[in-house]
């Protein structure tokens, strides 16, 4: 197997090389693309010759698909693809794939169809670096609390004034309201890692007020965003990158004076996420059977 890893940073992302994945791949090819991405959160992948197609395949050796979205659509005629799209919306905050739902994605894949001139970087954080760098005090803290997720403030529609059309989209985001309580810090099911589980979906500490909540997430937050523990992915054509979401945040920079950016995204099914002390995530309201089955 020539497969090549080479660091990009010291935290977190490395780029691969020596494979091809347009094409099936070896037990020994995908065990090692899992270790890398065990070690590295997230992957790049230069020089890609993929449709939506292969796209899906070479995610389906991660795991099951999900589908696009829980309530967005879906590319036409590919059920499982996520256009990822600046005129549908700018992901331009903090966060994890759909974890609004009782068992968020594994692992997601984005692949660029449209690259703007400049700017458009996506910066991935890893979440585990975040919980290492916490004091002592405040990661005892973390270890004990549990945060409600919610698909009201969702990531393709910012919390800002919204025209007629935003406001159709917001409806269609929320048309199923989903509210899930996840551990704050989340146990990695393969590697025992320890890693913040928050972002912008995350919108109350259970048991504490908006207000108090809002302190105490914000707090923990400004550790995952650290420049230390954050990659900033600079697209060009024919590029795919894969990370492990359930352990890094990502954020979609809108730096490209409104040029048309498309990335398309697929991903891959997840488990139930498990806290320090053994306790699985619970879903408080909306069933997303339809978007998503359980990973073993």
């Amino acid at each position: 197997m020539s497969l090549e890893i080479t660091k990009v940073t010291a935290r977190i992302g490395a780029r691969v090389s020596g494979v091809d994945i347009s094409r099936p791949l070896a037990v020994e090819e995908v065990a090692g693309i899992r270790e890398a991405l065990n070690a590295h959160k997230a992957l790049v992948f230069d020089d890609v010759r993929l449709d939506d197609a292969g796209q899906q395949a070479f995610v389906r050796h991660l795991g099951d698909l999900t589908t696009a979205h829980p309530t967005v659509g879906a590319v036409d005629g590919s059920p499982n693809v996520l256009p990822v799209d600046s005129e549908r919306g700018r992901a331009n905050h903090w966060h994890t794939d759909v974890t609004f739902v009782l068992n968020p994605p594994q692992a997601s894949t984005l692949r660029s169809i449209t690259v703007p001139p400049y700017g458009g970087e996506t910066l991935i954080a890893n979440a585990a670096g975040a919980y290492r760098d916490l004091p002592e005090p405040l990661r005892r803290l973390a270890d004990t609390l549990w945060a409600e997720h919610t698909n009201d403030y969702d990531y393709a529609v910012p919390d800002e004034a919204i025209d007629e059309e935003k406001a159709a989209q917001r409806a269609r985001f929320t048309s199923i309201k989903y509210r899930t309580a996840h551990p704050v810090v989340r146990v990695h099911p393969l590697t025992g890692e320890r890693g913040l589980f928050i972002g912008g979906f995350a919108q109350r500490i259970v048991g504490l007020s908006v207000g108090e909540s809002r302190k105490i997430l914000d707090l923990l937050q400004a550790y995952v965003t650290r420049p230390e523990n954050v990659l900033r992915h600079r697209w060009s054509a024919n590029q795919l990158v894969l990370f492990d979401n359930r352990i890094t945040q990502h954020y979609a920079v809108d730096n490209y004076d409104g040029r048309p950016r498309r990335l398309h995204r697929v991903t891959a099914a997840g488990d139930v996420p498990v806290g320090v002390e053994g306790k699985e995530s619970y879903s408080i309201e909306g069933d997303a059977s339809h978007y998503t089955p359980v990973a073993a």
